[in-house]
């Protein structure tokens, strides 16, 4: 059984809700502010570890009351913290969210978050079987190093390249699993890409990206579901039909579990519809980090169909 190696932001959400979004410069009342654990990273870290696979965190918190707000939050989740810094050069990274009739508009502020670097996941025990996970929330050129020792060790690397910014065709081809939605592929493709094209158009562009014959693509399509391009093998997993409450964090959902499954000798095409599932749960509640499920409430939710 491999472990899940997490390098990533960790936020706090500062979440205002409302009946509507503004428009540029208008001013709308709004309905309550929360305050919810965050980040990608830290989000997909909670979705692995409740799921029960072991997890380490690799990131930076800031020496103030969020940082250590925080710090309390993911231990609680059973993740291994101790390749997660305090830095006193910059504050804990921030998001602030708006949420309006279900769909969320979000402006992050990354702090301490930037200053992840390569000497941060210099030490992380990876190993044959182990899934090193990342995103486009902390520096690239930390994220590569991070890939070459996992690939360097045997470990599979997975990356969700949001939010989107272009990388190098290096980072790419670390790469061995690339998770993100169609608008993130169109975006590194170069493509004009919408929910609405055809799964067919998805595939050829995803073809497009893809760096190595044995890279696997899988594009998230919300409620459509997931396609997933694995090497030469093209596949859908159907989407699951449920009313969202917040989609805050249900893309982080499904990487964490998707690593989680994989992590456990699953499939592919059946850890995709494990981590369509545990996303599907997620939407129907609020915030990020707070709203991953366990492996029981997916279990239920698969054996339901």
């Amino acid at each position: 059984m491999g472990r899940v190696f997490i390098a990533g932001s960790i936020n706090m959400d500062v979440v205002a809700t409302a009946d509507r979004h503004p428009k540029v410069g208008e001013t709308v009342a709004g309905r309550q502010v929360l305050y919810f654990p965050g980040g990608k990273g830290a989000n997909q870290a909670v979705a692995a570890s409740r799921l029960g696979t072991k997890t380490t965190l690799i990131g930076r918190l800031g020496k103030d009351s969020f940082g250590a707000e925080l710090r309390t939050f993911l231990g609680a989740q059973g993740i291994d913290l101790g390749s997660t810094k305090e830095t006193a050069e910059a504050h804990t990274g921030t998001a602030i969210i708006t949420v309006a009739a279900s769909d969320n508009t979000i402006v992050v502020i990354p702090g301490s978050n930037a200053l992840v670097d390569a000497d941060d996941i210099a030490d992380v025990p990876l190993a044959k079987g182990d899934v090193a996970v990342s995103q486009f929330e902390i520096p690239l050129p930390t994220i590569a190093a991070f890939f070459q020792r996992a690939r360097a060790a045997g470990a599979t690397t997975l990356l969700n390249p949001a939010p989107a910014q272009k990388m190098s065709a290096e980072l790419l081809a670390l790469v061995d699993i690339l998770v993100l939605n169609e608008t993130e592929l169109g975006f590194l493709a170069g493509v004009e890409l919408s929910d609405g094209d055809e799964a067919a158009r998805i595939i050829d562009v995803a073809r497009q990206l893809q760096a190595r014959g044995d890279q696997t693509i899988c594009v998230t399509l919300g409620k459509r579901g997931v396609l997933a391009l694995a090497g030469r093998e093209e596949f859908a997993v159907p989407g699951r039909a449920v009313k969202a409450v917040d989609t805050t964090g249900a893309g982080d959902c499904f990487v964490g579990a998707l690593a989680a499954q994989l992590a456990e000798g699953v499939s592919l095409r059946a850890a995709l519809a494990f981590a369509n599932a545990a996303a599907s749960i997620s939407v129907q509640r609020m915030g990020a980090g707070p709203s991953m499920p366990t492996a029981a409430e997916v279990a239920a939710v698969v054996k339901a169909g």
